[in-house]
């Protein structure tokens, strides 16, 4: 190790972004990793490595909690996340400056590679950068510059770069590192390799290996060493393998072919023995390899030392490449390493074995978000491989499903379904396509559809279990929670439970967190229609284990939230149902299941009306209509929606409206159970208790069916308030005490709110009733509910925001301008000007400050940091797109 102070004290300089931009072999790693231990900045310094498998946004940003997690600042404020489908890499940004918010010392962030990410990743990175708090320093390495947009913290002197240049070693330098080397070189041979590498910091190593006891190296530096870094490298690994035993050239020829080796898998690619002795000595000498372990068991090598041993592998086993590749596929497959087993599957062009470990592998891979990951695998196969093999071709169809093309999707697997009748192992192939032909027809809406598919995926889950007893649990678990998730919005309540109940307890057994979650976020939802207490408590679950893994706001949180949110405006408790509802509407974007926004939509409404916010109500059950109609038939939801929406317009005195809305619809719908509660309502609020009464017999005696016993209590208490109308006190009593009966088992007081009938209950003779307590607590809610104020808080949105209007909110808080946030969004100027205008319009917003505080309010940005000094807030704009 050579102390390069100068450029210390650059790296932990003023500067807020420092950036080490180099070629392969220049000392960037070595220089920051004897900077931090140096300096020793250990708990102060996160320090992340972007691997071929930490390239993509999720993988990324979860490695950087982790390594924020591990410093002392970070591990006060950095909360956990575990990899999750549906997690974004935006959404994990915006959720690290929330936490980063208080930062109060100083961390530095050292992203080493930052060439190899993904795109999506580096925009993100640069949103991170502009908007962190100042304590936050980022140290960036990479080969060659990314687009970044830091030309004008470079002006305004935030930026600090180290390039190629700077990292040469200097003559005194180059003594120093020969001489820790064990190379005793008089100074005018330490001159000539200086002069003959030019300082290269790789180049020099291979010249200490290379000179290292050799006779006469001032005469060999004279008279072989020069040319260019690739010529003195290529002469260089050539002379350091001449040095080496045939033994380990051939360990490190063979093995090149991987990027991490141990000893076990270097025996069997050189039908040697000691290759875990040998690996350990290598890295001893410091010959570019390195542990990747503290029991210096696994090992990789220097990127540019693997490439050059793979040039000659090339050259000198010309014969053997595929044998080994297909060599290491097969011992990383026994061992568990499956991704690394497909790549060198296709790197010996096995493509068939490559197709049945990346479709036995890609449940795996789908629930730890790697969608990356099976993008770039499914990319290495050639194209016939994946229209013919209908593993593969499932697999390709939810991949591009993954990616927003259902059309796609749906080619794939008719590609996959003609090829079943030649599969071998037809369970798999069978359950791979029906999940993914599920998952689009919930895309779509369309109720047929997903009914057929649901029925079609639980014939291929029983059959599977019959004929393929093997089949991945993963797989089965993932099927059992997506058919019984189906089987709920389609009110096959029996069918659903059951598979629920097997999915969660096979997802719990097999550690595989997000599905239990998921499972138990949908079995809570059934409880709803059956035990509000045990909803209440499945929910609550569901939430401890979300909290725990960090998936807050996701997706299924958000329906968690709904659940809990619901449960309690419906037993009168709004105020402590608002958060959770809020939480839930943090988590709707325009592209989410048309099912969900519809659900999520008509239960703000419900929650709106137990507070007595009227108005906010109606728009909210309009606001799910809406969402209807994006279904291709009615689900479950639908018609209470439309219920409700007939009942707010009458208590807005709009009964000409909630007219016309019974009117629009079908004989069917208007004649189903929840409809007619609507109507009976708009008939007693006309003064004609008669009709009232003839549009509830048909709930009252069963023929009109509700799809929940608490829908049957305002039934009765419907009823119970039009017999008081016509005078009949004696039905009107008994219709009261049906009503409570059902409303008791799961405390349901929301239709004592809208139809408040204090009066009944206190004239209710005590000795025939068994809901004394009962009428205590409802008579007590009803003297204490006030309408809550029109706006106490943060309106929800009228309309959920898509995640391109999201990305370019996030922006907002930045000093970008239109064609700036083009720029790195890479998008026109106007397309930024049209995600715009309708993010203020969905906000209700004017101005770019006003947008941005009331997203703030929302829970869609982050808090604002401590302000950056004017200056650098004006740097923070994208140049011409590099990171110089």
């Amino acid at each position: 190790m050579v102390a390069r102070p100068a450029l210390f004290g650059r790296l932990g300089g003023a500067a807020r972004v420092t950036t080490v931009s180099a070629s392969a072999g220049s000392g960037k790693t070595m220089l920051l990793r004897s900077w931090l231990s140096e300096a020793g900045m250990a708990a102060h310094a996160a320090w992340v490595p972007v691997g071929r498998d930490e390239r993509d946004p999720q993988r990324f940003w979860l490695g950087v909690l982790d390594a924020l997690r591990r410093t002392t600042a970070g591990s006060a404020l950095v909360g956990t996340l575990t990899a999750a489908p549906d997690l974004d890499g935006w959404t994990i940004v915006e959720r690290l400056l929330a936490d980063l918010a208080p930062l109060q010392d100083r961390i530095y962030l050292v992203v080493d590679d930052v060439h190899e990410l993904d795109p999506e990743a580096l925009q993100q990175l640069q949103l991170l950068i502009m908007r962190a708090s100042p304590q936050l320093r980022f140290v960036l390495a990479t080969r060659h510059d990314v687009r970044l947009g830091l030309h004008r913290l470079r002006l305004e002197g935030e930026l600090a770069e180290i390039r190629d240049p700077d990292l040469r070693f200097t003559l005194a330098e180059t003594e120093e590192l020969l001489s820790a080397a064990g190379l005793a070189l008089p100074g005018s041979a330490v001159a000539v390799l200086h002069e003959r590498t030019e300082g290269w910091a790789a180049g020099l190593r291979l010249a200490a290996l290379s000179l290292a006891g050799h006779a006469d190296p001032d005469h060999r530096l004279a008279a072989e060493f020069s040319g260019s870094e690739r010529t003195v490298a290529e002469y260089l690994l050539a002379e350091v393998l001449d040095r080496q035993s045939e033994q380990v050239r051939e360990l490190l020829l063979r093995t090149s072919i991987l990027e991490r080796v141990n000893g076990e898998l270097a025996n069997l690619l050189t039908g040697g023995k000691d290759g875990e002795r040998m690996l350990q000595d290598l890295e001893a000498a410091n010959a570019f390899v390195v542990s990747l372990d503290t029991s210096r068991t696994w090992f990789r090598y220097h990127q540019l030392f693997t490439d050059l041993l793979r040039l000659q592998l090339r050259r000198t086993h010309p014969g053997e490449v595929a044998a080994l590749h297909r060599a290491a596929a097969d011992w990383l497959a026994g061992r568990g390493m499956a991704v690394e087993a497909i790549r060198h599957a296709q790197a010996a062009r096995d493509w068939r074995p490559a197709a049945r470990l990346l479709a036995d592998q890609w449940p795996g891979l789908y629930l730890d978000g790697k969608t990356a990951v099976i993008h770039e695998l499914l990319a290495g196969f050639p194209t016939e491989s994946r229209t013919v093999d209908p593993e593969l071709a499932a697999v390709a169809a939810a991949d591009e499903l993954a990616g927003g093309s259902p059309a796609a999707a749906e080619r794939y697997l008719s590609l996959a379904e003609r090829a079943l009748a030649s599969e071998s192992r037809p369970g798999q192939a069978q359950l791979l396509v029906g999940i993914v032909r599920l998952l689009i027809a919930r895309w779509h809406g369309s109720l047929a559809a997903v009914t057929e598919q649901a029925q079609r995926l639980q014939e291929a889950a029983e059959a599977a279990e019959t004929t393929q007893p093997g089949l991945g649990e993963e797989l089965r678990a993932l099927a059992l929670i997506s058919l019984g998730s189906t089987e709920f919005w389609m009110a096959r309540f029996p069918e659903a439970v059951r598979h629920l109940e097997q999915g969660v307890a096979l997802a719990r057994r097999i550690g595989r967190p997000y599905l239990e979650f998921t499972g138990l976020v949908y079995q809570a939802a059934l409880e709803f229609f059956r035990s509000i207490p045990l909803a209440l408590e499945h929910s609550r679950r569901a939430a401890e284990l979300a909290e725990r893994h960090g998936w807050a706001e996701g997706p299924a949180f958000g329906l968690t939230s709904m659940n809990v949110g619901t449960i309690l405006a419906w037993q009168g408790r709004p105020e402590e149902g608002e958060p959770w509802m809020q939480q839930a509407e943090r988590t709707l974007r325009a592209e989410t299941e048309p099912a969900d926004v519809l659900a999520i939509r008509s239960l703000r409404g419900v929650l709106a009306l137990a507070r007595g916010r009227d108005a906010d109500a109606l728009a909210a059950f309009q606001a799910a209509d809406q969402a209807a109609e994006r279904l291709t038939e009615a689900n479950l939801m639908v018609h209470g929606n439309r219920s409700f929406l007939v009942q707010t317009l009458v208590r807005l005195g709009e009964t000409d409206r909630a007219e016309q809305v019974l009117t629009g619809l079908s004989d069917q719908d208007r004649d189903g159970g929840q409809m007619r509660l609507g109507l009976a309502t708009l008939r007693l609020a006309q003064d004609d208790p008669q009709a009232a009464i003839a549009a509830l017999a048909p709930v009252l005696d069963g023929s009109a069916q509700l799809p929940w016993q608490g829908w049957l209590a305002q039934a009765f208490l419907l009823e119970a308030i039009a017999r008081t109308a016509l005078g009949d006190h004696r039905a009107a009593a008994h219709a009261l005490e049906r009503a409570l009966d059902l409303a008791e088992p799961d405390g349901v007081l929301l239709w004592f709110l809208l139809h408040p009938v204090p009066e009944l209950l206190e004239n209710l003779p005590a000795h025939r009733t068994t809901h004394a307590a009962l009428i205590a607590e409802i008579l007590g809610l009803l003297a204490g509910h006030q309408p809550a104020p029109s706006a106490p808080g943060p309106r929800p949105l009228t309309e959920p925001l898509s995640r391109s209007e999201l990305r370019v909110l996030r922006y907002l808080p930045t000093n970008l301008t239109t064609p700036d946030i083009a720029s790195q969004l890479n998008v026109s100027p106007n397309t930024v000007k049209v995600h715009v205008r309708h993010v203020y319009a969905k906000l209700g917003a004017h101005r770019r400050a006003e947008a941005v505080a009331r997203a703030r309010d929302l829970g869609l940005l982050a808090p604002a940091t401590r302000t950056h000094p004017p200056a650098s807030a004006a740097a923070l704009s994208p140049g011409s797109g590099d990171a110089r």
